[in-house]
């Protein structure tokens, strides 16, 4: 068939050798890679290249290697790419690692180290990708934490010694009011309580990271390590004095007012609660000299006045007033001393006694918070490396410090001493805040200057943009301003009172072209709520007229910028009545929806039949209430106008056609001038009278010259097309404009090009939102289910079919109508006759011609025969092709044995082929 003519023997050309086989040289990095380049396949290769990878070969090994791999095998070459790649990472991490362990060697050897630097380095490290686990890192993480630790626990122990401080000194205020001998029995255990106290204080402060702890810890130990000395050396000096006068009935009483009154009834002396209630039991004693009673009465006066003055003195523990008030209190006794009573000079005398020992108290502390206050002073230039003091802030303590200076004063003599130490140390001191009040002054006047330049820039830009009509840009440029005033740096109360005044006076002027426009459109704005007003309050809402307020509103919106807050109320108060009126409409529309007419219940009875009818699965039954269906939608008396136009159309249809026919007889076929008489005599009978019909007959399609459609006969040729030479018509003649067209006739009758198409059908009023939802879902439903019973009838058919085959009994097949239109009654036939016989033939061919037909897939060990069959049915050129001879094909595999495996094939294609 198609004949291959190889070489002849005989030929004249030349005999080539083959060419000897190439023998491949080994590759120079073979022996390096153990074969890799050499080797026969892609994994043999990357065996060999995983084999010399684990025997750790140098950096410019791996690179050569890489170079000359990556051209041939790239997977074999991945290996060898990643293992490059990790030893430029470890290279990076390494750099990395010595840089993060340099500066945490730094931290370590620093004397000071910062807790917080310490927790910084673990955290950037980490997030810098520095090794953190492995050496050197490790180790050094590990000694940061620990130094970290043990500062913490220094400041731990800090808070304890000032916690135990407290504790001491509470111990001690107990027993100075319980007798003064157990104070004596328990000095000893204090004193060792309070050595060790001072021995841990120390040793907080020599630890060799004393110096990392924060800057606040110290002062507390200090402060704790103040007052509980102060409270242990008076509490051990009023304890001697208290046995010195046990020992001795004439030394003076230990100042702890328990103690005394205690030692004053071992001396066989009243106490001082006894004194007191004696002298108010006593009746006033007589006045030891005759006098006026006026001068009794002024001398009684100046007394109390000037004792009450002690005691108040007494009572608030101030030392220095206190002495004044005993002297002027005893200047006024020597006066009037003679004219009191005996009660009022005992209270005299105790005040007098309670003067002297606060004063003598006072005095010793005073000193000692003097001290106290001269080494705080002395310290503020002294303070450890990045923790100086700013200057506010050493403005601040200094203030504070000579406030409790001042109150020390008060308390007690003054120390002349103390004080020039303590002045000098806060003038040197004061020079930092002197440096930090010329760092300020210089920017309150570059500040000052700034300022003032805005000022008269915003002069300057209101003259320039007076007459700008662009009122967002300006009050961008406002915003601006403000935004630049406030941010333009800090200046004095004084210089801030002075400029104030002229930056509102400028930012008034400036702003002063867009407040007239902020208020017309004010004006403008609440004249269109009105208008949204009257438009949300009449019977009918216009919605064009809702449209162009909006978008007038928009527009003004957009023209002229206002305050946020206000812009929102406004369009707030203008949306109120248009969507009050949009929600009455929806609320109308929903209340009519709600609202059922006799037709949409109609409709919603004849869908919820044929839901009804789906569910039961019966097609007849589903055809019949779709057709309810319809009925319901177009309105029972319309269906019966509908009924009544048609007959009348045929009947007139059938007198138009009679009248046609007659009209021919007559005349030539030929001649184009009787085709205008058959159509006024066709115009006549149309314009008979006839019976009015609400829907005019459709009209009939009739084969025209040149149809072609499926079926029809083209009897008479088509009109010749325009001819190739310019100046021919349509039908051949090259003179006549009218060619073959012949007169147009007048259209007026019709009233239009159109005027024999049929009016539109009144529809009726529309259904409601329910029920057309209703009725759509209904016959979606049951297309649905029409569908599936079509395929179920289809599935089944072609099962019986099958089991007609198998059975080889005619009797079984399926009628025409269950097979579909694809099978004619001739096609049935011949199945019928094929199964009534016994089998005979091969059914291959044919279940092949069937496959091509339709299109279906052939079993693999078919295909071959399928190839095969395709080829000759190439050379085949006038025989029909498998799609139209597939009724043929299925008769002769009926004819053939019936097996599973034909069956199956049968059954694939028929389901393909029975739809067409």
């Amino acid at each position: 068939m198609f004949p291959f003519f190889s070489r002849s023997k005989m030929s004249d050309a030349p005999e080539v050798n083959p060419a000897p086989a190439k023998t491949h040289e080994p590759h120079p990095l073979d022996a390096l890679t153990g074969g890799a380049f050499s080797a026969a396949t892609s994994g043999e290769r990357a065996s060999r290249i995983r084999d010399w990878l684990a025997t750790e070969p140098a950096p410019e090994q791996l690179q050569e290697v890489f170079k000359e791999l990556s051209g041939r095998d790239k997977g074999a070459a991945r290996a060898v790419r990643e293992r490059l790649d990790e030893i430029r990472r470890a290279k990076g991490q390494e750099a990395i690692a010595a840089e993060w362990a340099d500066k945490a060697q730094a931290l370590l050897a620093a004397p000071k180290l910062n807790i917080a630097d310490a927790l910084a380095w673990q955290r950037d490290a980490a997030k810098a990708g520095a090794p953190l686990s492995r050496e050197p890192l490790s180790v050094l993480k590990v000694q940061l934490a620990e130094r970290v630790k043990v500062i913490e626990d220094l400041q731990h122990r800090v808070q304890v010694q000032r916690e135990a401080a407290v504790l001491l000194a509470q111990r001690i205020e107990v027993l100075s009011t319980k007798p003064w001998r157990d104070a004596h029995a328990a000095i000893e255990l204090l004193r060792a309580d309070v050595a060790r106290w001072q021995e841990q204080a120390q040793g907080l402060t020599g630890d060799p990271s004393w110096v990392s702890v924060e800057a606040r810890f110290p002062p507390l130990l200090d402060a704790s390590r103040s007052q509980l000395l102060v409270v242990w050396e008076a509490f051990q000096a009023a304890v001697a004095q208290a046995v010195a006068a046990a020992d001795d009935t004439n030394a003076p009483l230990p100042p702890v007012p328990v103690w005394a009154d205690e030692l004053r009834a071992a001396r066989g002396l009243p106490t001082q609660a006894a004194v007191a209630a004696a002298a108010a039991a006593k009746p006033v004693r007589a006045v030891k000299s005759k006098a006026a009673p006026e001068v009794v009465e002024k001398a009684v006066q100046s007394v109390r006045e000037a004792l009450a003055t002690l005691e108040k003195e007494t009572s608030e523990g101030h030392g220095k007033a206190s002495a004044g008030a005993a002297a002027a209190l005893r200047a006024v006794l020597k006066v009037h001393g003679k004219h009191i009573d005996s009660a009022l000079e005992q209270q005299v005398h105790m005040a007098l006694v309670a003067a002297g020992e606060l004063e003598g108290w006072q005095r010793w502390s005073a000193d000692q918070v003097r001290e106290d206050l001269v080494t705080k002073a002395e310290a503020l230039l002294k303070r450890p490396e990045g923790q100086a003091l700013g200057g506010r802030k050493m403005q601040e303590t200094l203030r504070s410090l000579r406030e409790q200076w001042k109150q020390a004063d008060q308390g007690g003599a003054p120390n002349h001493a103390l004080w020039k130490k303590f002045d000098e140390a806060c003038n040197a001191a004061h020079k930092v805040v002197e440096a930090w009040l010329d760092k300020i002054r210089a920017e309150s006047a570059e500040h000052k200057a700034h300022r003032l330049a805005l000022i008269e820039e915003v002069k300057a830009w209101a003259q320039e943009h007076a007459a700008s009509g662009d009122w967002k840009a300006i009050n961008r440029a406002l915003h601006q301003f403000g935004d630049r005033w406030r941010e333009g740096g800090h200046v004095g109360e004084k210089l801030f009172a002075e400029l104030q005044p002229l930056w509102k006076q400028a930012i008034a002027q400036a702003a002063a072209p867009l407040e007239a426009a902020q208020k017309e459109s004010l004006a403008r704005r609440h004249a269109m709520i009105d208008e949204a007003v009257a438009l949300g309050a009449a019977p009918a809402l216009r919605i064009d007229a809702v449209k162009a307020l909006q978008q007038r509103w928009q527009a003004e919106a957009q023209a002229v910028p206002l305050d946020r807050k206000h812009e929102q109320k406004l369009w707030d108060a203008f949306r109120k009545p248009i969507d009050e009126a949009f929600h009455r409409k929806s609320a109308d529309r929903e209340r009519a929806v709600t609202e059922l007419s006799a037709r949409d219940r109609v409709v919603l009875e004849a869908s919820k039949a044929l839901e009804a009818a789906n569910a039961s699965g019966d097609a007849q039954q589903i055809r019949a209430a779709m057709q309810a269906l319809e009925a319901a939608l177009r309105g029972q008396a319309q269906a019966a106008e509908a009924v009544a136009s048609a007959q009348q159309a045929e009947d007139k249809q059938a007198e138009l056609g009679s009248a046609a026919e007659s009209a021919q007889a007559g005349v030539q076929p030929g001649a184009e001038s009787d085709e205008g008489d058959a159509a006024a005599a066709a115009g006549s009978a149309v314009a008979a009278p006839a019976p009015a019909s609400p829907k005019p007959a459709a009209r009939p399609v009739v084969a025209v010259r040149g149809d072609d459609r499926p079926g029809m006969k083209k009897d008479a040729p088509a009109a010749p097309g325009r001819g190739g030479r310019p100046g021919e018509r349509r039908d051949g003649r090259a003179g006549d404009r009218e060619g073959g067209r012949g007169p147009r006739g007048d259209r007026s009758a019709a009233g239009h090009r159109f005027g024999d198409r049929p009016a539109y059908e009144d529809r009726g009023p529309r259904l409601g939102d329910t029920a057309f939802r209703a009725q759509r879902e209904a016959m979606e439903h049951a297309q649905l289910a029409l569908k599936k019973l079509a395929a179920q009838a289809h599935g089944e058919a072609l099962t019986q079919l099958l089991t007609a085959w198998e059975k080889r009994d005619a009797a079984l097949v399926p009628s025409a109508q269950d097979l579909g239109a694809g099978v004619t009654a001739s096609v049935r036939s011949a199945w019928t006759q094929a199964v009534s016989t016994a089998p005979q033939g091969d059914a291959s061919e044919a279940l092949l011609r069937l496959e091509m037909a339709a299109e279906a897939p052939t079993p693999a060990e078919h295909i071959a025969a399928r190839r095969m069959l395709q080829l000759q049915l190439l050379t085949r050129r006038n025989d029909p092709a498998p799609a139209q001879t597939w009724g043929q094909d299925v008769a002769r595999v009926l004819a053939s044995g019936s097996d599973a495996a034909n069956a199956r094939r049968l059954q694939n294609v028929l389901k393909t082929l029975l739809r067409k």
